[in-house]
């Protein structure tokens, strides 16, 4: 049985007269899926697959469909007879439109077969001679079909062969997703053999030495080095840096990447035309003085196998010289290789005579960190999720290193000056201003990929309002460093006369593997996010917010809590100092709860609670009365005035509900923080226990600050479920609202982040006055969506605090934080 190997992500033509089974060949080799196949198309736009004269529309809209599955990474094979060059440049140009590798599979059958195939066939009506001209033109093109730009030609002769074959599918060689580091990404060496085993001690590395010669280096923490290219040309030593290199790769210790200057020695040394300028010279020369035509040959050959780029740790992590922007990762073709080492160029050049590239990363979106060389900087910046870590060794600066998954740099300084620059080095792009967002950031339908929770999508409608609200009431976006999750009730409860009840918020934990959840009393005020800086200079400095504030508090919705919130801000900053200090931080996001609900909703209060309450006294008693008079004249109106007496009853429970949580007066405003987000290089959010952020909170002792009550529960132990209940129903029965469950330690993500269980009472605010009439109907809500929604909102808000933990860009952060918001918002006409 022969085995041949085909791209994993690229395109299979299959060659073959009608006869020669490629649909049934590629049945038994690919998925249904991964086969377009013309007749199928001749079928869509026209209804029947034999009608020639639906070809050429069959043809687009074959076309498309590959450019579609190619575009998307997708393994895709045509099914088609493709015995004509016109046909197939057609399709072989479709790949490189989306730099992928194409094969040719020509399944060759004798003319006697294929013409027995075909006439068996009641769904075919063309003879003998339509076959014996298809196997011409095959025939015709066999000896230049090599030559079209296939990667590999698979010439399967008879019927044997066809049937023994297997695939194997071959990864690209760029697609080194499956190692996940640790590694060490190391600048632009250009013969600093010197710096480089400083580097690679600094970084841990022990160098192995021959001779003298430094040979090889491992790392005892199984690091991986990772070179960005351009290890030649213009330093003191290139023979020295190659040995190094070579031997470290050779050992499985380092990848390398191709560099601009190290594909121009390769050609050098393969005889190639090439102009000797820009340190070529220098390289060619060492190289000539060893003497040494072995180490000569080796160091060619090594340069010649160099890939343009590396797609790293799950397609976190890409490696190119110049760069690589998104649609390129993981893609092989010319233009791929030109841009990863040499940027996207514009065709200009600078007063120095050297190309102008346009600044790709200002405009890059791609979720992998994208770490490059090629242009020295000064300093390294962080630019849109991408690093430059070039700082011209060469020419007297720095040869830096990026410890990945780490993100910190490490640096040598060099020895000296080696080569004088052509221009003064500068940053490799303008960064982005922090302070601007890109409307497309945020636009139409959205798909954003969690680490946490996966694809999530923001469809347009959601996005559209969701722009609205940020973009009118919104606070700055550089404080918009989070927004909270909706909360799901737990499973509806069959007890009678509760819609809610805490064995059922037991129950579904303890049905998704956790057995220890905290209970936290559910305090009845307006849910706010406090984000606070140490001082107006750490806000400047970690938030760039430069006004002279020092934080924000807003709503779930992003809006700033009170017109003016700096004396809320101030007060509360004083009141969490001790955090500072037990945190190690100079800045936090807290979740919190502001009491009394009054002061944030008392214009929802009076319009749409005290309204109904209002309305309700004022009526039923009277019916109430005029049914006693009826009553009296001997008219049956018992159930009647049952019924209104009950609904009476309700409204004055409706009215006292929402009235405990209303202040007269001057509202003392107070502050119940619940869970400490994120500080200085943290997330706690996920992190931390919640017994941990209570244990911390608690150590809280201002004015300001209400203490949330709570208790932890084995839900193993019928006693502590039990106790835990009583807990609840003397909170609801004194007036609380309730409790919210929560997992006690950390638990994955996809994981409910709570449970809300509410009190009978309360419950009467949200369903209304008579809700628990309708117990019946209520105990059907599905809370299927609203739990999805929970776990999406969860992921994306905890990605936010990442994103801006590790201090990248403002619209990475923004990005989740705006999904959130899209996710909770009524969708609304785009158009609009």
């Amino acid at each position: 049985m022969a085995e041949i190997s085909i791209p994993a992500t690229g395109l299979v033509l299959l060659v073959g007269s009608s006869g020669s089974g490629k649909s049934t060949f590629a049945a038994r080799h690919f998925a249904p899926t991964e086969v377009v196949s013309s007749d199928v198309c001749r079928g869509l736009v026209a209804d029947d697959e034999n009608d020639l004269a639906a070809t050429p529309d069959a043809f687009d809209l074959l076309h498309h469909l590959v450019g579609i599955r190619l575009r998307r990474g997708r393994m895709t094979v045509v099914d088609a007879t493709n015995v004509q060059p016109s046909a197939r440049a057609g399709l072989i140009k479709v790949a490189k439109d989306h730099d992928v590798l194409v094969d040719a599979v020509i399944l060759d059958v004798p003319e006697a077969v294929a013409v027995e195939r075909t006439l068996a066939r009641d769904d075919r009506d063309f003879g003998a001679s339509v076959i014996r001209r298809q196997r011409a033109d095959l025939k015709r093109s066999l000896k230049r079909v090599r030559k079209e730009g296939f990667r590999r030609v698979h010439h399967l002769r008879g019927v044997e062969e066809i049937d023994a074959v297997t695939f194997r599918r071959e990864k690209s060689w760029n697609d080194r997703s499956e190692l996940t580091g640790p590694f060490d990404v190391i600048g632009d060496v250009h013969g600093c053999a010197s710096e480089l085993c400083a580097l690679l001690s600094a970084l841990g590395w022990r160098i192995e030495y021959d001779g003298g010669l430094a040979v090889s280096a491992h790392h005892p923490d199984s690091r991986t080095a990772v070179f960005v290219g351009d290890l030649v040309d213009r330093g003191p030593d290139t023979p020295g840096v190659l040995r190094l290199v070579m031997g470290m790769v050779a050992s499985g210790a380092a990848l390398c990447v191709t560099g601009n200057h190290d594909d121009k020695l390769s050609r050098a040394l393969k005889g190639r035309k090439v102009t000797v300028s820009h340190g070529l010279t220098e390289s060619l020369a060492q190289l000539d003085d060893l003497g040494d035509d072995d180490f000569r040959s080796r160091a060619g050959a090594f340069l010649d196998g160099l890939i343009s780029h590396y797609v790293l740790d799950g397609g976190r992590l890409v490696v190119a010289h110049a760069g690589l922007t998104e649609r390129f990762h993981g893609r092989s073709s010319a233009r791929v290789r030109a841009f990863a080492l040499y940027g996207d160029t514009t065709g200009e050049t600078d007063e120095f005579g050297l190309p102008v590239r346009y600044p790709w990363a200002q405009d890059y979106r791609g979720s992998a960190a994208v770490v490059y060389g090629h242009t020295p900087t000064p300093t390294p910046e962080w630019v849109n999720n991408t690093i430059c870590i070039d700082t011209g060794a060469v020419f007297g600066g720095e040869l830096t290193a990026l410890r990945y998954p780490e993100r910190e740099l490490v640096a040598v300084p060099a020895e000296r000056e080696w080569y004088a620059p052509s221009r003064p080095p500068g940053p490799a792009t303008e960064p982005r201003d922090p302070g601007v967002l890109q409307i497309g950031d945020v636009m139409g339908t959205q798909w954003i990929d969690s680490p946490r929770v996966g694809k999530v999508k923001v469809p347009e409608s959601n996005a559209a309002a969701a722009l609205e609200v940020m973009s009118r009431f919104a606070v700055d976006p550089r404080w918009l460093v989070y927004l909270p999750p909706t909360m799901s009730p737990a499973s509806t409860s069959a007890v009678d006369g509760f819609l809610e009840y805490p064995e059922s918020a037991f129950d579904d934990y303890l049905g998704w593997g956790v057995n220890r959840v905290i209970c936290e009393e559910k305090h009845m005020g307006s849910r706010a996010i406090a984000v606070l800086a140490a001082d107006p200079d750490v806000a400047r400095a970690r938030f760039g917010v430069t006004d002279g504030s020092s934080g924000a508090v807003y709503t779930r919705t992003g809006r700033s809590f009170f017109d003016d919130t700096s004396d809320l801000v101030g007060r509360l900053r004083t009141a969490v100092e001790p955090l500072f200090g037990a945190l190690e931080t100079d800045w936090l996001v807290l979740d919190c709860e502001i009491l009394p609900w009054s002061a944030k909703a008392l214009p929802l209060i009076k319009a749409q609670y005290a309204s109904v309450g209002a309305a309700a006294l004022g009526a039923l008693p009277a019916a109430q009365s005029l049914l006693a008079q009826a009553s009296a004249r001997g008219l049956d109106v018992a159930d009647l005035a049952e019924r209104t007496d009950r609904r009476t009853d309700h409204a004055r429970a409706f009215r006292s509900a929402y009235a405990a949580y209303c202040e007269r007066g001057e509202q003392r405003i107070r502050v119940a923080p619940f869970q400490i987000l994120a500080g200085q290089g943290r997330v706690f959010g996920d992190s931390r226990s919640h017994e941990w952020h209570m244990s911390e909170l608690a150590a809280l002792d201002d004015p300001l600050i209400t203490r949330t009550r709570h208790r932890v529960v084995d839900l193993t132990s019928t006693d502590d479920r039990a106790a835990a209940t009583q807990w609840w129903l003397d909170l609801t029965e004194a007036g609380g609202e309730g409790m919210v469950v929560k997992p006690a330690d950390v638990v994955s993500p996809r994981i409910q982040p709570g449970l809300k269980v509410r009190g009978r009472e309360y419950l009467r605010i949200i369903y209304g006055p008579d809700y628990t009439d309708s117990l019946a109907t209520l105990r059907s809500r599905d809370l299927g969506r609203k739990r999805s929604m929970a776990t999406r909102e969860h992921g994306l808000g905890l990605d936010a605090l990442t994103a801006f933990v590790e201090r990248r860009p403002l619209w990475e952060m923004h990005r989740n934080v705006f999904g959130v918001l899209a996710l909770e918002s009524e969708a609304v006409d785009p158009r609009l």
